[in-house]
């Protein structure tokens, strides 16, 4: 019987355009999961879980003048957002912009924010609260102006916001934007505002209806987080499991496939030429293990390789 040319070695089987592109895309996804998927979500829970406990100990304490939160160059922790504090002056009315269009209890609202001038000069952004649009929710409804006289106002310090894509517009004869961004509100109104702005409570001087406080909750971006993560995880680990099944498949057949030689050629030996013939060609068939309706995978790729 001819030399056998040797099998290919068993890790060439892997470099087929199939198992490459399989490993390129589990490397894929396991990258994006670890590096911005369950960031991500652990990011939006980290922060929801400093908010909670930024508003409970704003309870926990009496408001405070906010020139006493502030850090240097009027500058605000984030640890102390969502403070109560106090502000002592007047408002700016004739310097209010409109947030427009800004849902508040899942209801279209158009929300009222006017500059504040303390009594040392500092003039502080405050939202006064929302009123339902009207008319299908398109048309400005009535908001009623704030005081002029001097007062004494309380409510939550709030970070700017990042400004909206949508660039502030006029409408229905008031100036329009679509964030809380007090740059934005500055250079809109021509005042000088801080990086910060009030969110009014209720029952304060020019409140219309005050914005309601979040839920302390904080959904389910923890758990969302740690499945990325697992599924980071199991993506390569069932790509080794699938190298292994095959490698372990492949193996087995191929010594199941030597035993049958081996065994015909024995049966050769004792019996005669013509039976020998016989068992010749059925050594060069590869074992069938579901009979002759389902060839055995790894027969074929068996096959070719002893052909060569």
């Amino acid at each position: 019987m001819p030399a056998k040319n040797q099998e290919k070695p068993w890790w060439k089987t892997f470099l087929s355009p199939g198992w490459i592109i399989a490993a390129i895309a589990i490397a894929a996804f396991s990258y994006f999961a670890f590096t911005f998927l369950a960031p991500w979500q652990l990011g939006k829970n980290d922060a929801l879980v400093q908010r909670n406990e930024n508003i409970e100990r704003a309870f926990e304490n009496d408001p405070l003048p906010f020139q006493d939160i502030l850090g240097p160059n009027a500058s605000l922790d984030p640890a102390d957002e969502w403070a109560r504090v106090t502000l002592t002056g007047h408002y700016l009315p004739d310097n209010e912009v409109v947030l427009r269009l800004r849902p508040v209890e899942k209801t279209p609202a158009f929300q009222a924010l006017t500059p504040f001038e303390t009594t040392d000069g500092t003039v502080v952004l405050v939202n006064r609260g929302w009123a339902a649009a009207r008319d299908g929710g398109t048309q400005l409804p009535e908001l009623p102006p704030a005081p002029t006289q001097h007062t004494t106002i309380t409510g939550f310090l709030r970070f700017s916001e990042a400004a909206a894509p949508q660039q502030p517009m006029y409408d229905q004869g008031r100036h329009m934007v679509y964030s809380i961004n007090t740059g934005q509100i500055s250079d809109l109104t021509g005042t000088d505002l801080t990086a910060f702005y009030l969110q009014l409570a209720q029952d304060e001087p020019g409140e219309i209806q005050a914005i309601p406080l979040p839920q302390l909750e904080t959904g389910n971006h923890l758990s969302y987080g740690l499945q990325w993560i697992a599924f980071g995880l199991l993506a390569p680990t069932g790509l080794i499991y699938f190298v292994w099944a095959e490698t372990r498949e492949r193996r087995r057949f191929r010594e199941e496939q030597e035993a049958m030689d081996a065994s015909t050629a024995l049966a050769a030996a004792a019996g005669g030429a013509g039976d020998g013939d016989k068992a010749g060609e059925a050594a060069k068939r590869p074992r069938t293990r579901y009979g002759n309706s389902r060839r055995n995978a790894w027969a074929a790729s068996y096959e070719k390789e002893q052909e060569r």
